[in-house]
C-alpha cells in the first residue's frame, strides 16, 4: 500500500488540535502514514531565549553554526521525541528519525546566503520502509547531510515532505498548516489549482513568504504523486476529512 505523508508543523504542536489523534485513528484502520514535521516556531523561541538573532529568506531560515545547533537540538531532539511519545501515549504505533540517520536525506548547501541550510539532493527511502514495513509510522525531522564533509544541513520541513513523497511515489501527500489554504490576491482561499496555476501564483507574487516552500513541495511531489493538498491544520479532524475528501484548504494536482 502507497504511504500517505503528512507534513505537520508549528501548529500542529500544541495541545488543542487532533491531528495526533487522527494519525493514530488512521494507523487503526490500517493507513499507512509517515510523518515530517516542522517545529521552527520552537527553534525560534529557542533562539531567542539563548540570545541568537534568526532572519529567514523567502519562508528559509538562514542558517549559521550556531543556530543549526539549536536546530538540531530542537527538532531531531526536543519536537521529535515530544510527538512519537504523544503518539505511542495515544496507543499508536511511531518511531522518531532524523534525515541524517540512514543518509535517510542526502543534501548540499542551497547557497552561500542561507549559511547551512541545504536543498535535497537524494532521499534514500530504506529506513523509511524499513519502519512502514514494521507497522510504524515514521516521524522525521528534517535535517540532511553533506556527504562529502558529513556536515548536517537544515533542511525546510515541506521541502523535505515534498522530495519525501515524491521518492516513495506516495498515495497523497498533505502539508498542514494554520491558514485556510492558498489564497488568491484578494486573501481568498482558492480549493484547487493546477500545477500551472499554482507556479503562477508563485512567479506573479501572489504567493509569498512561508507559503512559498509549502507550494514548491506540492509542486516537486507531483512528480509521482497524483493528488497534493495544503490544509488548515487548526481545524478539528482535518487531516481525516481531507484524506476522506471532506476538508477545506486547496488540492494541487
Amino acid at each position: 500500500m502507497k504511504p500517505i505523508i503528512v507534513k505537520i508543523g508549528g501548529s500542529t504542536l500544541g495541545s488543542h488540535d487532533t491531528t495526533l489523534d487522527d494519525l493514530v485513528a488512521l494507523q487503526r484502520e490500517d493507513k499507512t502514514l509517515v510523518v515530517v514535521h516542522g517545529g521552527h516556531n520552537v527553534v525560534t523561541e529557542w533562539l531567542s531565549r539563548l540570545g541568537i538573532a534568526t532572519r529567514f529568506i523567502d519562508g528559509l531560515r538562514v542558517t549559521d553554526h550556531q543556530t543549526l545547533q539549536v536546530v538540531i537540538a530542537v527538532l531531531c531532539g526536543l519536537v521529535n521525541k515530544e510527538l512519537v511519545a504523544a503518539i505511542q501515549s495515544r496507543g499508536g504505533r511511531a518511531m522518531g528519525l532524523c534525515g541524517i540517520d540512514g543518509h535517510l536525506i542526502e543534501a548540499r548547501i542551497k547557497n552561500e546566503e542561507l549559511g547551512q541550510t541545504g536543498e535535497i539532493v537524494k532521499i534514500n527511502v530504506e529506513p523509511i520502509e524499513i519502519l512502514l514495513k514494521e507497522g510504524y509510522i515514521p516521524i522525521i525531522s528534517p535535517l540532511g547531510l553533506e556527504g562529502e564533509k558529513a556536515m548536517p544541513l537544515n533542511i525546510n520541513g515541506d521541502t523535505a515532505a515534498g522530495e519525501i513523497a515524491a521518492a516513495l511515489s506516495a498515495e497523497r501527500l498533505i502539508i498542514l498548516t494554520d491558514v485556510a489554504g492558498v489564497m488568491d490576491g484578494l486573501g481568498k482561499p482558492l480549493p484547487r489549482l493546477s500545477p500551472c496555476e499554482a507556479s503562477s501564483l508563485i512567479a506573479s507574487g501572489v504567493v509569498m513568504g512561508g507559503m512559498i516552500p509549502k507550494v514548491e513541495a506540492c509542486l516537486c511531489a507531483l512528480s509521482t504523486v497524483p493528488m497534493t493538498q495544503i490544509v488548515d491544520g487548526r481545524l478539528p479532524h482535518a487531516l481525516v476529512d481531507a484524506i476522506a475528501g471532506k476538508g477545506g484548504g486547496t488540492i494541487i494536482a
